[in-house]
C-alpha cells in the first residue's frame, strides 16, 4: 500500500509533463503551454492502482434528506448476543481450555471446576437411581403376589406410590445436577461449558481460583457473538425526538464506514449526563469493528422528499491552495475539481457548483490524491 502512494507523485508528475520535453522545460510553442496548463491537477493511475490504494468511487446523490445528527459513539457487544459463564458452585479452577480472544462454539468446555458439592450431588443421584431400583422390584414382587392372590390391593397401592416417589426423586436429583454443570466421569468435577457460540471478551477465571457459595463474584467468561454489534449514541432530547427506530446510521473510523440501524432510542434520561440514549445494531460479519473503539455516528433524519440539492461524502471534499476540491474519475485517473459548498448534512456535504451528478468522484482516500497533486506540483516548479 505504501509504495503504491509513494508512487502518486511519480505518476502526476509524468502526466503533468506530458512525458519527454525539452531540457530547458519551457514550452516551445503556445499549443504545448495551453496543453502543460490542461494537464494541471491530472493524477494519472490506472484501475489496479486505484483498488489498490483502497479508492472507493461514488456518485454524488441528488436530493436527500432532512439532514442528519451527527454525534460520538461507542461500539459495544450485542446485549442479546453476550453471556456470562459464571461458577455455578462452589468450586476451585483444575483446568481452563480457553483464553481470551479464543472463538468457541456452543457446547464447548470453557474450564473444569473440582467441587465437594458437586460429589455430594453426584452421590444423590447414585442414591436415587438406588432407590428406583429398589421400588421397581418390589413393586413388581407385590403385583405379582397380588395376582396369585398372596397380596392384598392396599400393599400394592402402596409400593406402586413408593415407586412413583422414587421416580421423582431421581428426576429431581438429576435436574440440580444438570443445573449445576456437572459433566464427566468424575463424581467432584463440574464442566463449564460454553452456552452461545462467539468469542471470549473477557476471562476473569485462573488456575486455582477458588470460588464460594456466598462470593459476590464468580463470573468466569464473558462470551459474545462478535458478528453483530450495538452502536451506543447519547443524544439531547431535542435530537432523540427527531430519531424512530430504523432510521440509518453512518459509522465512520478511520479508514472504515458502514451503515447500522437505529432499533432502540431510550425514553428516559440518563440521570448523570441528562442525554438520552440510543442504540444501532452493526452488521459485524466482516470482523471490521472492535469492541469498545469510539467511533463518529450520523443518523440519517427522513426528508419531505428531498430538496434536489446534490451531495457528495465529505470525505470526497480536500481543500487545495484554498480551493475545496473533488477527485473526478476519468480515463486515465483522476482530475481534480473545483466545487462550492453548501451546508453540511450528517456525512455529506451539498455542492451547489462544480458537478452535473453524473460523475464518479473519490469517495475514500481522496487525501492520498491531495498528497500526490502537491508533490507533484513541487516537483514541476523545480
Amino acid at each position: 500500500m505504501q509504495r503504491i502512494f509513494a508512487a502518486l507523485p511519480l505518476l502526476f508528475t509524468l502526466a503533468a509533463c506530458g512525458g519527454e520535453g525539452n531540457p530547458s522545460g519551457a514550452p516551445e510553442n503556445h499549443a504545448e503551454a495551453e496543453a502543460g496548463h490542461m494537464a494541471e491537477g491530472v493524477v494519472t493511475l490506472t484501475p489496479q492502482q486505484i483498488a489498490t490504494a483502497g479508492i472507493e468511487l461514488v456518485r454524488p446523490t441528488l436530493g436527500g434528506a432532512g439532514g442528519a445528527i451527527e454525534a460520538p459513539a461507542m461500539i459495544e457487544s450485542d446485549p442479546d448476543l453476550t453471556r456470562v459463564v459464571a461458577a455455578p458452585i462452589e468450586g476451585r479452577v483444575v483446568a481452563l481450555t480457553r483464553n481470551l480472544g479464543d472463538q468457541v462454539r456452543r457446547g464447548e468446555t470453557l474450564a473444569v471446576l473440582e467441587s465437594r458439592e458437586a460429589a455430594s450431588m453426584q452421590a444423590e443421584v447414585e442414591k436415587a437411581v438406588s432407590r428406583l431400583k429398589l421400588a421397581r422390584a418390589t413393586l413388581d414382587r407385590d403385583e405379582a403376589l397380588y395376582k396369585r392372590g398372596f397380596r392384598p390391593l392396599r400393599e400394592v397401592q402402596i409400593s406402586r406410590a413408593d415407586f412413583e416417589q422414587a421416580e421423582t426423586g431421581l428426576r429431581l436429583a438429576r435436574q440440580q445436577l444438570a443445573a449445576s454443570g456437572v459433566r464427566g466421569t468424575s463424581l467432584n468435577r463440574i464442566v463449564v461449558a460454553a452456552p452461545i457460540s462467539g468469542r471470549i471478551v473477557a476471562r476473569s477465571a485462573s488456575l486455582g481460583q477458588v470460588f464460594m457459595a456466598d462470593a459476590a463474584e464468580t463470573e468466569l467468561f464473558r462470551i459474545a457473538d462478535t458478528g453483530r454489534l450495538s452502536v451506543t449514541l447519547s443524544l439531547s432530547a431535542a435530537d432523540a425526538a427527531r430519531v424512530k427506530p430504523g432510521a440509518p446510521v453512518e459509522v465512520s473510523a478511520t479508514g472504515r464506514r458502514a451503515t447500522a440501524s437505529i432499533r432502540f432510542v431510550s425514553p428516559a434520561l440518563d440521570p448523570q449526563t441528562r442525554l438520552v440514549r440510543a442504540i444501532a445494531r452493526l452488521d459485524n460479519r466482516s470482523g471490521t469493528w472492535r469492541v469498545g473503539e469510539t467511533v463518529n455516528a450520523a443518523v440519517q433524519l427522513p426528508g419531505g422528499g428531498g430538496d434536489g440539492a446534490l451531495r457528495v461524502p465529505t470525505t470526497a471534499v480536500q481543500t487545495v491552495e484554498g480551493k475545496a476540491m473533488v477527485f473526478v474519475r476519468t480515463d486515465s485517473g483522476f482530475r481534480a475539481t473545483p466545487v462550492t459548498l453548501g451546508r453540511q448534512d450528517g456525512a455529506a456535504v451539498v455542492v451547489t457548483g462544480g458537478l452535473t451528478g453524473r460523475e464518479q468522484i473519490a469517495a475514500t482516500n481522496s487525501f492520498t490524491l491531495k498528497s500526490a497533486l502537491g508533490a507533484a506540483e513541487a516537483g514541476h516548479e523545480d
